[in-house]
């Protein structure tokens, strides 16, 4: 069984490339991406593509593949919407076409708990839940529009097994330095935006979110790959994100603060560049809904192996020792003079 792995390189590709290469059913692996890593992992070969060039060959890759997993995501710039777009959305068009061009019998994507239209708090919603996202966020709006080229491709493609995945926030002690980096901005001391070192941690309404292992995730998108289901499978791992969790895990007290300071803050500092995380996530997290994990439990026989605890301490771990890997997206930054003179993302 041949695999080809779009964006193979990031968080999520370089555990999904990993889990795929023990797997004995699976022979080869083709990983694409847009540089290409010093790293080789087993069975796997690379190849430079870039899914935003219209004139990439991707169905020549694709060729005699048994799956393609699509996971290729730009989340920044975030102040350039286009530069995000060309990528996630008319590159995920492109993936999605060349699969059918080339005769894939298998397309995984990779969508997101932000493709989901705001739903509760207080219990869980399953896969029918609409994905509508949250327009004002980018993230959200480029994931739910992916969702709709999905809902148009599969009538046309019925002989294609379309798999879409719906983790929440995915983390790992190797994705560490690339995660801080993407969110916080390069004027902004690390130390400052360590969660072990807050004495307090507000509890803002709505502020409820769903986090798991990015290793878990890669297991459920293997056990995806190799079988023969369809549709969508929610991921996430236990327990729910709040913060009493976090007060708990970090002997912390937890004090009630409304949303708007917070988002006041975030808005003010994403306008200057001090913050890479722009305010509309932010609200979009106070809407996500919470997601009900039993069909991936059921279909795919997945549990995840770490507990949210487990998989945020090893995240923070990696986040003290700018933890990374030998790939370009992972690898640790050369100091914030680099950071600052490119924007996480950006093509220069």
């Amino acid at each position: 069984m041949r695999v080809v792995v779009v964006g193979a390189t990031g968080n999520v590709g370089t555990s999904v490339v990993q889990t795929l290469g023990v797997d004995q059913r699976i022979d080869s692996i083709l990983g694409l991406a847009r540089r290409l890593p010093q790293w080789s992992p087993a069975k796997t070969e690379w190849a430079s593509v870039d899914i935003a060039d219209d004139s990439t060959d991707l169905a020549g890759h694709f060729a005699g593949a048994a799956a393609v997993v699509h996971l290729a995501w730009l989340f920044q710039p975030t102040h350039h919407p286009t530069t995000t777009w060309r990528t996630n959305v008319q590159g995920s068009s492109r993936v999605f076409d060349a699969a059918a061009a080339a005769g894939v019998p298998a397309l995984i994507h990779a969508s997101f708990v932000g493709a989901y239209s705001p739903g509760p708090k207080d219990r869980a919603v399953d896969e029918s839940w609409p994905t509508d996202g949250w327009p004002d966020a980018t993230l959200c709006r480029e994931k739910a529009y992916v969702e709709r080229v999905l809902d148009a491709f599969e009538p046309q493609h019925p002989e294609i097994r379309v798999v879409r995945m719906r983790p929440g926030f995915m983390v790992k002690r190797e994705a560490a330095c690339e995660q801080h980096r993407l969110f916080r901005g390069p004027l902004v001391p690390k130390r400052l935006t360590r969660p072990e070192r807050m004495p307090a941690i507000p509890a803002i309404p709505g502020m409820r979110y769903q986090v798991l292992h990015t290793d878990d995730a890669a297991e459920a998108f293997r056990e995806a790959t190799v079988r023969t289901v369809r549709g969508a499978f929610n991921l996430a791992a236990e327990p729910v994100v709040d913060a009493a969790m976090l007060a708990e895990m970090f002997g912390a007290r937890t004090f009630p603060m409304p949303g708007w300071p917070v988002r006041a803050a975030v808005s003010a500092a994403w306008r200057t560049r001090l913050l890479r995380t722009p305010p509309s996530l932010f609200d979009a997290v106070l809407h996500f809904p919470i997601m009900d994990t039993s069909r991936a439990q059921r279909e795919l026989e997945w549990t995840p192996r770490y507990t949210v605890q487990e998989a945020m301490q090893e995240w923070l771990s990696g986040l003290r020792e700018d933890a990374g890997m030998p790939t370009p997206p992972l690898a640790s930054p050369a100091g914030r003079a680099g950071e600052a003179r490119t924007e996480a993302g950006a093509r220069s």
